[in-house]
């Protein structure tokens, strides 16, 4: 695997992307948005007490218990925001461990490639290589970044209104807005930039067209 050209610091922020190879899609229902999800609430803890193929074993209340229990455990990341799109995901990351992005996204796409595989009868690598990094450099990037990712479904077409982008479940602006959707985002960073989240909710949506035309925000997106 080629080295990393923008190194992975702790304490630093980073936009992370990866789309499906050959930009075939990675999630084709409900339940495979569902399991990413899980994936990425499973793999940010530093030490998960058992393997998640095991986790997966227990009833739907003791996987609940589980989660409620690790709330306040250490961390390899704390997750930002995230979107998951049809054929591509992005996360905007801190760093909380030594090799903590590079080894969180290590286990969601091998755990993932290997669920979406057997599920679908498929073979072969699901993600495009190496995934992309973009260090974030100061206050007005985070909150520009933040938007970029939790705009993607409507610029991207998958809706069609602004307003149903708060109905797009598999993404962490309900959490952003103040319809928590499962305690997997640290929306502080963020948040705390804005007088309250109203704010925070129209400096998205004031804006929807702002985000094509960005011209500092050429590099984040795919080629």
């Amino acid at each position: 695997m080629p080295r990393r050209v923008t190194p992975l610091v702790n304490g630093e922020f980073y936009h992370i992307f990866n789309r499906g190879i050959s930009r075939q899609p990675v999630f084709l229902n409900r339940k495979d948005y569902r399991r990413l999800f899980e994936l990425t609430k499973f793999y940010r803890l530093v030490d998960y007490p058992i393997r998640y193929s095991k986790f997966l074993l227990l009833p739907k209340e003791e996987r609940k218990k589980f989660f409620k229990t690790m709330r306040k455990a250490d961390k390899v990341v704390k997750v930002i925001c995230f979107c998951f799109m049809p054929n591509h995901f992005h996360f905007l990351l801190c760093q909380e461990r030594e090799g903590g992005i590079s080894g969180f996204i290590r286990n969601l796409e091998i755990s993932y490639t290997r669920f979406f595989n057997i599920k679908h009868e498929r073979i072969g690598p699901l993600f495009q290589g190496q995934f992309k990094a973009v260090r974030i450099e100061g206050e007005e990037q985070l909150i520009h970044v933040s938007r970029y990712i939790h705009l993607n479904p409507l610029t991207s077409y998958v809706v069609k209104r602004p307003e149903q982008l708060e109905d797009y479940q598999w993404s962490s602006f309900l959490d952003y807005i103040g319809e928590s959707q499962g305690n997997i985002c640290n929306t502080k960073p963020v948040l705390d930039l804005f007088p309250t989240k109203r704010d925070y909710k129209e400096f998205v949506y004031n804006q929807v067209d702002y985000q094509k035309g960005l011209e500092s925000m050429k590099h984040l997106v795919f080629d």
